[in-house]
């Protein structure tokens, strides 16, 4: 059992690549991602989880085909399973993302953004 404490800003200052989560723990089936983003995601959804984004820094919006919520540093959403959903962010954001272990970053779409998945760091 390890007794150090997960860092956030040395967690992000070991990768650059946008829109690709990098797992730093886990609890139970599911994980904890950090991922910087910036410009527009793809339209996307999961259905069958819900997805927790969690804003470390900067600005985050997240667009759904009737609506939008913007969250700022402090602020978390969660995007119930299912939904249809964009995030954006104007300039680099860094995010937390908590969902269960094995959710593609495009659900169930696939583009140039799929990232690998269970990526540590």
């Amino acid at each position: 059992m390890s007794f150090t404490a997960i860092n956030f800003k040395e967690k992000f200052d070991k990768f650059a690549e946008q829109w690709s989560p990098r797992v730093i723990a886990e609890m139970n089936d599911y994980q904890f991602k950090l991922a910087k983003v910036e410009g527009e995601f793809v339209w996307h959804q999961h259905s069958d989880t819900d997805e927790v984004f969690i804003v470390i820094s900067g600005t985050l919006t997240i667009e759904f085909r009737d609506g939008k919520v913007t969250l700022q540093a402090g602020e978390m959403y969660v995007v119930p399973k299912g939904v249809e959903h964009k995030p954006i962010a104007q300039s680099e954001c860094q995010i937390m993302l908590v969902e269960p272990k094995g959710v593609l970053n495009t659900g169930e779409e696939t583009s140039d953004l799929t990232a690998e998945n269970d990526v540590w760091i």
